[in-house]
């Protein structure tokens, strides 16, 4: 006869202490597939995907960037153009203001679900590259692609404004809406229009790095993230160059008070934003092993 006392069972560890365990759930193979679709993407992962796309943009040709910006650039002048009417056919309406922001968001919609290249889109797509392998060559794509694209944009969204100016689309009422929101923008300070810029670069850039994470619902966070854009005043570059250039045209503006006044500063805090904020912000985090 075997005298041994028998093992005792160790109770040690629990059902829910093991793999693909919940509450001592036991989640079957597919189960656990299921969580880890379910689970948002680390924030390493969307570093990767756009640091990625950002090396593509940064390989792409000249004429491939001048049309996609340049077409950009126009595409832009829907927020004008959509906002404009809104204001003008809501009238005295109240909660105006709400509403006709909404229109805002249009020239963002296009531009993005089109793929066309706006120039603070590329303040964080671009740049990451460059931060996550600095060298003189990438560099200087990086100034390539920005020089290209922000010159596409500022002149496809003149070409906008001088459209909707000139050929008399619109009825009386209507160009005096556009010209309000022009003069609207035109009252703030050169130091608003730079750190007003910053918040709009860094929530472009936020918008950039949501997107890969949100396919299904791409559309509401367009919306959601540049509505906010509308309803704070944040000044953008290409938005507010159609809106400012639109005085120009009109004989109300000087073109010195648009690039000192708007242009310059307002260029300067996008950058600021988006690159040197949210992206180094972000790179950062992805580089010290955030999740």
């Amino acid at each position: 006869m075997n005298d041994q006392p028998s093992p005792k069972h160790d109770d040690s560890k629990s059902d829910s202490d093991q793999p693909g365990s919940s509450d001592g759930f036991v989640l079957s193979g597919n189960e656990q597939g299921d969580v880890e679709e379910k689970r948002p993407p680390r924030a390493a992962v969307l570093h990767e995907i756009i640091r990625r796309e950002g090396e593509q943009e940064l390989k792409r040709g000249v004429a491939a960037l001048g049309w996609s910006s340049l077409a950009a650039g126009m595409s832009m002048g829907f927020s004008l153009l959509a906002r404009g009417l809104l204001h003008t056919h809501l009238g005295d309406f109240p909660g105006r203001f709400l509403l006709e922001n909404f229109g805002y968001c249009f020239g963002y919609l296009v531009v993005i679900l089109a793929r066309q290249q706006l120039f603070t889109e590329n303040t964080m797509t671009a740049v990451l590259p460059l931060m996550t392998e600095p060298s003189l060559r990438k560099f200087g794509s990086l100034l390539r692609m920005w020089s290209i694209v922000l010159v596409g944009n500022l002149i496809g969204a003149a070409l906008f404004a001088y459209g909707i100016l000139h050929l008399q689309q619109f009825d009386s009422e209507t160009q005096a809406a556009f010209t309000a929101i022009g003069q609207e923008l035109m009252q703030n300070s050169p130091l608003q229009m730079f750190t007003k810029g910053i918040l709009a670069g860094w929530l472009i850039a936020t918008l950039v790095w949501l997107l890969p994470s949100v396919e299904k619902t791409k559309i509401a966070i367009i919306v959601i993230v540049t509505y906010l854009i509308a309803i704070g005043g944040f000044t953008h570059i290409i938005v507010g160059t159609i809106e400012s250039l639109y005085l120009v045209f009109a004989g109300d503006l000087s073109f010195a008070d648009y690039a000192l006044r708007f242009a310059l500063p307002t260029l300067a805090g996008n950058i600021v934003g988006g690159s040197f904020i949210f992206a180094l912000i972000s790179h950062a985090q992805v580089r010290s092993g955030g999740d």
